[in-house]
């Protein structure tokens, strides 16, 4: 029991430790937006089939808090693990480079990883508090998302009618569009990162690596956008709007 103790905190002290907390946890956490993403995308079969999902999800409410949890425990130690190898950087470096130093070499996904994670916490937020909590007061269409007017013939969650109406207003697509895509920015570095971390970026194995990152943040990022833009821009689910 000791030496299990002293293996954890050697791996929550070691920077290396960190770097595998981080990319151990950015997997399940990619995983994670992958299946939400093709879980939302029944939105394009209609309300039967996004709602019987929807439903399916609120009634194992013991696998639902199970999925919470451990996504909040993930989130936690992700940001955790970032912070802190972010400092540790800082304070191994406290003079800038030279002038040799260019950062524009480096990747905008790179070079802005940390700030963009915290406005994606941010945006993290709001959605829950949009779809989730079903929060009226930041829904900015004026009606009750919890309310009786959002049941469906069989007394489900209007799933279906609460995202169309959601997406209709301009402000809260638009908004979602630029988390999702600093989302995806995070996960084109993030995911090459992560085999990195783990050991398993090596040789020729790089490119293949960093281009998988790059097409799977885009399949994310066309994923998450196809849902607003469909509502917005070619009408879907017009037909509950009244």
């Amino acid at each position: 029991m000791i030496h299990q103790m002293t293996i954890l905190k050697s791996l929550f002290d070691s920077s290396l430790g960190k770097k595998y907390i981080m990319a151990i946890t950015g997997c399940g956490l990619f995983a994670f937006a992958a299946g939400h993403m093709i879980g939302n995308l029944q939105v394009f079969l209609g309300p039967e089939a996004i709602n019987r999902y929807g439903h399916f999800l609120q009634s194992n409410k013991e696998l639902l808090w199970v999925v919470r949890l451990s996504m909040l425990a993930m989130v936690g130690l992700h940001f955790w693990s970032a912070i802190r190898l972010a400092l540790e950087n800082k304070a191994a470096r406290p003079i800038p480079y030279g002038g040799g130093f260019n950062p524009y070499k480096a990747s905008l996904a790179s070079r802005t990883m940390v700030m963009g994670g915290l406005i994606i916490a941010c945006f993290v937020v709001y959605h829950l508090l949009h779809y989730t909590v079903k929060t009226e007061a930041i829904n900015l269409t004026g009606q009750n998302f919890a309310g009786a007017a959002f049941k469906d013939a069989e007394g489900r969650q209007d799933i279906y009618k609460m995202v169309v109406i959601g997406f209709r207003q301009p402000l809260v697509s638009a908004f979602y569009a630029l988390g999702v895509g600093l989302l995806c920015l995070h996960l084109s570095h993030g995911i090459s990162s992560l085999f990195q971390s783990l050991g398993l970026k090596t040789g020729t194995y790089t490119p293949i690596i960093d281009r998988f990152a790059k097409v799977a943040a885009v399949i994310l990022f066309l994923g998450y956008v196809s849902i607003p833009l469909g509502i917005l821009v070619f009408g879907v689910g017009k037909e509950v709007v009244k």
